[in-house]
């Protein structure tokens, strides 16, 4: 009977909030280093309305040979800065909201709170800390040449603070309408993916105190991460053109808002040009999701065998 009371109050027991927010920080940081120039090769696909990039190797290499290699790390700062503060407040967040929806009986989530829970997570990472943090990535991205004197924005720090000036404080918030559609949408999907997959493919529950091995959380990670872009192309495409546009000579803003911009995005370009940009995002988003869920995994699972389960690491 106590053995079996024991083993009940350890299934109902949950990692606390703060070491999902601390192990989603730390898998951030390898995420952000690694898949970098994906990002800023996306961006560039996203920008291009004439067609000067031929496709992803085209325009890697266009942008290597005519701006160097170090120029696919463009915005690293912010990005690095951005992946870690998100992914602290999406996993933190997210198990918060988790424990709103856990069966009282069995301390289970069921898939509509894991839902739930992601779109929470994701609206308040956007709103937060993703678009500010895009806004300036993608306008320090968008920059072309190999002389940075005559850039525009000479850095991070001074890219806000002449937005600011500029277009007021709101500036930093351009975009904000469909930054939060995507991730709320985004996280929703991959959460409960995430979950889905763990259990299928490897029998691994929270709070059973079974460590993945890291290639396992990289395959439920890569595969929770794949539909998102699908869903949220559009969205994802409008955000880039919204965040990157600035007011022209007459104080004008060529798109308006969200839906203003997909009409317009649609009546000149085409249905297609909404989801540009897909591949490379495929290719950043899965991969990305496999690295942070593999460093992830580890933190909390560590903690869920040493201090949950009381084992001998």
């Amino acid at each position: 009977m106590v053995a079996a009371a024991t083993t009940e109050s350890r299934n109902q027991t949950s990692i606390p909030p703060y070491m999902k927010a601390v192990s989603g920080s730390l898998g951030g940081v390898v995420e952000a280093c690694c898949l970098q120039p994906i990002d800023v090769i996306k961006t560039r696909l996203q920008l291009d309305r004439i067609g000067t990039y031929k496709g992803i190797g085209h325009c890697g290499s266009t942008v290597i040979r005519t701006e160097g290699v170090r120029a696919l790390w463009k915005g690293l700062t912010p990005f690095a800065t951005h992946l870690t503060l998100k992914y602290t407040l999406r996993m933190g967040s997210n198990a918060m909201f988790q424990s709103a929806f856990k069966d009282s009986e069995t301390g289970k989530v069921s898939n509509r709170g894991r839902l739930v829970s992601g779109f929470g997570a994701g609206v308040l990472e956007a709103l937060a800390i993703v678009t500010p943090f895009e806004v300036v990535k993608i306008r320090l991205q968008q920059q072309k040449g190999l002389s940075p004197e005559l850039f525009k924005y000479k850095g991070p720090i001074h890219c806000a603070r002449t937005i600011v000036r500029e277009e007021s404080i709101l500036g930093l918030w351009s975009g904000a309408a469909p930054t939060v559609m995507r991730n709320g949408t985004n996280q929703a999907v991959m959460f409960t993916a995430k979950n889905a997959f763990d259990v299928l493919l490897w029998n691994k529950h929270e709070g059973d105190g079974k460590i993945l091995q890291p290639w396992q959380s990289m395959i439920s990670g890569f595969l929770a991460g794949t539909a998102g872009p699908f869903c949220t192309g559009p969205f994802d495409v409008v955000k880039t053109r919204l965040m990157a546009q600035s007011r022209d000579s007459e104080g004008g803003l060529k798109y308006k808002g969200m839906v203003h911009a997909i009409r317009t995005i649609y009546a000149e370009e085409g249905i297609v040009a909404l989801w540009r940009g897909l591949l490379p995002r495929l290719m950043r988003i899965p991969p990305g999701q496999a690295i942070m869920w593999a460093v992830a995994d580890q933190v909390t699972g560590l903690y869920e065998k040493r201090y949950i389960h009381s084992a001998p690491l």
